[in-house]
């Protein structure tokens, strides 16, 4: 550590913060851990004094680490969302002298009963605060103790996949004999940049992705939060050559470039099919690596200069593997436990093997020993059995818990991963846990992991963990999406046949039950599965019914949400929610879209209730970025305190230079195409569905006006087109068409020919308000469509109150309207219409004082929208009441 300084100015660390970045120089970094050090030294800190790091990822946390390290005392890193009880546990088990944390963990631990005299080193706190790190940098020089190789350096507790978290100490000689087997393997080069997206209070973050790179000499790029979003900003900005990440980043990173690839329509989905297919074929049979040529704009996106995926933690799927070596990045893929320091084997980019998880590292022996598997027989005359280790990274035994190390090890010496596995050309296969290895009642092994793997490959399950009852295989699902209980039922039981019929008897579940909570897992996305069983029975049970319209407890949510709602504005988004959606089973993990009909206009709804009552104001970009409430709460918390602009006072402010284009005026030819696409789809609409106008001396002839029809087929917006002139339409923006600009490149010229402005499910509702402010600004004609979204039943729904929001704030004449017949013709769910007459009945105009007048509500906008909304049904009454005017059906 004291070489540190020999880099100099090279940068180190690099933290992304929300608007900028924070620079530490390997000078300074080198400074810092002496001068914490020297401090804790002088404050009377000892060689073997443990002290607990209690934060998230921040250089000072490193620098603290480090410190602790060279100055003799031993770190303990924990884990920030770690649950009341595990916490406590933790701190008096380590028997931790200090806590370095920050101002807002210091509340938190205020409320657990620690050990007295425990000191609290704030790591954010001002210089004059005695509890501020700072007050313990100390330049002095002073004698530090020289480290042992038996000496305790960091003491790390396991994720509790099993029960209590249990210590791990991993000595100054097993965390040195590690890092030099990382450098003799020479998987990066002095030019990486590597970005650490992990909670370093794991084993394998921190040696592997601190302290390793410190060793070669290479920045670490910390990113400002762990949302997609963020870590592309991380990779851009910091230039990352290389990842240190877990499976389930991995995974959501394959799944967003396969949404956006679906998005994008189903031909590109298809060409991207056909070159992942190419690249496959020529790095398998050819050794050509061809991926990062022909997805070169993917590679764009992620970050020109990315070549290296290496992944650890838990066990990489061997599919998502190959694509993504497919796409053209490097994997490397490590395998071991905490116990281990943390790695046993390696799967190297340039020998890698599908499935495998490596050679075993330099120095350090694996064996099988089939013993440890009950009436195990070799197959394909390989043998397998348990995974056992011996080498100088191996640990010497838990902190106080001297029977448990007993089991840990073999008579002669040997290490117990509990993985059982096989070799097959000097390569290591894992195949899972003994511990979740099950013997069924009809006497045969099942590896629990493999089964699960084979019931989530179906797109209705979204999670399965499988556990053993009385000698049958049993599980507790996930389903993809909620819904009533009728339909969930349903979704699962189709999923769960299908995947049956796959698998031979003995690896079918014979009962399952199902569950709309996220199951219980580890930071790095292993199962708990020793909570499975209670959960098990209680949604066995219940059904769940009795829960089915309730918001989930927080004392029932992962230690990752708890953490996430002690943000003040995250916990008033989840009561808006719960309040909005009473119906609604409503956890982190359901979708916004599917589970809670969030689509179209109802974001705009959604996100000016979110930003009235908490002051925060997503972008349009946050609101792509959302699939689950979780990623919801993620958004509005890294918003932060609502600086947002108003999208009625500044519109221009509010849109890109994408959002601006639809506001350009048509050139000739375009102009030309518009006309003649107009006249051809009111001929259509006049002679295939008989329009029938009436009220049409109601729009203004020489003044702007709003038209607030109903909406409940894809034909309304034709069938209003079809009532105006061509003067009129060239006048007339149109806003609430869902998704009519985003399907492919044709449907978005349509769209600007049509002056369709993109408000649609993935965008958010400020940027169709400030379109809709900029069109109003403009003494344009525009047409807003205020239900949200299309109509399931034909009926009317509630309008939004973003039409309120823009007549209050800009007088303009107001039209109801109502669209009949177009619901036979082609209602929701149809796949064409059916030709049956069509009626477009117009109202008389009126404006925003005579609607506030009128209209229920406690503020301006809500009662400008309730009268509108009752407009529009006056209007509908008096359909039903004229039908004789209809012309008679055919």
């Amino acid at each position: 550590m004291d070489s540190l300084t020999e880099q100099g100015e090279k940068t180190a660390l690099l933290a992304l913060t929300k608007k900028g970045h924070q620079r530490w120089s390997y000078r300074q970094l080198s400074d810092r851990v002496l001068s914490f050090a020297n401090g804790l030294a002088r404050a009377g800190f000892k060689r073997g004094d443990t002290v607990a790091l209690f934060a998230e990822n921040r250089p000072e946390w490193i620098a603290a680490a480090l410190g602790l390290i060279r100055s003799g005392a031993v770190g303990v890193p924990l884990d920030v969302q770690l649950g009341d009880q595990d916490l406590a546990h933790v701190l008096s088990d380590s028997d931790a002298r200090a806590i370095i944390t920050t101002r807002q963990r210091a509340k938190r631990l205020a409320t657990l009963d620690l050990r007295p005299n425990v000191r609290l080193i704030l790591v954010d706190a001002a210089s004059e605060d005695e509890r501020s790190w700072e007050r313990f940098l100390n330049q002095d020089a002073i004698e530090l103790p020289t480290a042992r190789a038996d000496d305790v350096a960091v003491l790390f507790y396991t994720s509790g996949t099993t029960g209590p978290p249990k210590g791990v100490p991993l000595s100054h000689g097993n965390i040195g004999s590690q890092l030099e087997m990382v450098k003799e393997l020479q998987v990066v080069t002095e030019a990486d940049r590597v970005l650490l997206p992990l909670p370093l209070h794991h084993v394998y973050p921190f040696v592997i992705g601190v302290l390793a790179p410190l060793l070669f000499n290479l920045p670490i790029i910390l990113p400002f939060s762990l949302t997609g979003p963020q870590l592309l900003r991380a990779l851009s900005e910091g230039g990352a050559t290389a990842i240190v990440g877990v499976p389930r980043l991995y995974s959501a990173f394959y799944s967003g470039i396969i949404s956006r690839i679906e998005a994008s329509g189903q031909i590109a989905r298809r060409v991207f099919t056909l070159l992942l297919a190419l690249s496959s074929f020529a790095q398998t049979w050819l050794r050509l690596r061809i991926g990062k040529t022909i997805f070169h704009s993917l590679h764009e996106r992620f970050g020109r200069n990315l070549r290296l995926l290496a992944s650890g933690g838990a066990a990489l799927d061997p599919d998502l593997a190959a694509k993504l070596e497919a796409l053209g990045w490097q994997i490397a893929i490590g395998y071991g436990l905490t116990e281990t320091s943390p790695l046993l084997s390696i799967n190297l980019p340039n020998e890698w093997r599908r499935g495998s998880v490596g050679k075993p590292f330099p120095g350090v022996k694996i064996r099988i020993d089939p013993g440890a598997i009950e009436e195990q027989e070799p197959t394909n005359d390989r043998t397998v059995g348990e995974i056992v280790a011996r080498g100088p990274n191996v640990f010497a035994g838990y902190r106080n818990l001297p029977e448990q190390t007993q089991q840990a090890f073999s008579p002669d010496g040997w290490f117990r991963t509990g993985d059982v596995g096989y070799f097959d050309d000097g390569f290591l296969y894992v195949l899972g846990r003994v511990s979740t290895l099950i013997k069924t009642e009809s006497g045969e092994k099942i590896q629990t992991e493999d089964v699960e793997a084979a019931y989530a490959s179906e797109t209705g399950i979204r999670e399965i963990g499988v556990l053993e009852e009385r000698g049958k295989l049993v599980a507790l699902i996930v389903p993809r999406r909620t819904g009533p209980g009728d339909e969930a039922e349903t979704t699962v039981r189709t999923a769960v046949e299908a995947a049956s019929k796959r698998l031979p008897s003995y690896e079918r579940i014979s009962d399952y039950a199902i569950t709309h909570d996220a199951l219980p897992r580890t930071r790095l996305g292993k199962i708990q599965r020793h909570l499975l069983v209670q959960r098990f029975e209680k949604a066995k049970k219940a059904g769940e019914r009795a829960i089915e319209a309730r918001a989930m407890a927080v004392e029932e949510m992962s230690g990752e949400d708890r953490a996430l709602l002690e943000n003040a504005v995250a916990q008033s988004c989840w009561e808006l929610l719960a309040r909005r959606y009473p119906g609604k089973r409503l956890t982190p993990d359901i979708s916004p879209q599917f589970d809670l009909g969030i689509d179209s206009l109802e974001w705009l709804d959604l996100t000016l209730e979110i930003a009235e009552s908490s002051g925060v104001e997503l972008t349009d970009e946050a609101i792509a970025r959302i699939e689950t409430v979780r990623d919801l709460l993620r958004e509005v918390t890294e918003a932060g305190e609502g600086q947002g602009i108003d999208p009625l006072a500044q519109p221009y402010e509010i849109l890109g230079a994408n959002q601006k284009r639809w506001l350009e005026p048509l050139g000739p030819i375009a102009n030309l195409t518009a006309r003649f696409l107009y006249a051809f789809g009111r001929l259509s609409m006049r002679l295939l569905f008989r329009l029938h106008i009436e009220g049409l001396e109601n729009l203004p002839k020489n003044k702007p006006w709003l038209l607030i029809p109903n909406h409940v087929s894809y034909l309304d917006p034709f069938a209003i087109a079809a009532v105006l002139n061509w003067n009129q339409l060239r006048q007339t923006y149109w806003a609430g068409w869902t998704g009519i600009v985003s399907a492919n490149a044709i449907m978005r010229f349509l769209g600007w020919l049509g002056k369709i402005l993109p408000v649609e499910p993935t965008r958010a509702a400020r940027t169709g308000l400030a379109l809709g402010a900029i069109i109003l600004q403009s003494k344009k004609n525009l047409v807003w469509f205020p239900e949200g979204g299309l109509s399931p039943t034909g009926d009317l729904q509630p309008f939004k109150p973003g039409i309120g929001m823009l007549l209050e704030r800009f007088p303009t004449d107001a039209i109801p309207v109502f669209v009949s017949g177009t619901y036979k013709a082609w209602p929701v769910g149809q796949r064409s219409p059916h030709l049956c007459p069509i009626r477009v009945l117009i109202g008389k105009p009126c404006n925003a004082q005579e609607l506030m007048r009128e209209g229920r509500g406690q503020k301006p906008y809500e009662k400008i929208a309730n009268a509108l909304q009752e407009k529009v049904a006056a209007l509908r009454l008096s359909s039903v009441r004229t039908t004789d005017l209809l012309p008679p059906e055919p």
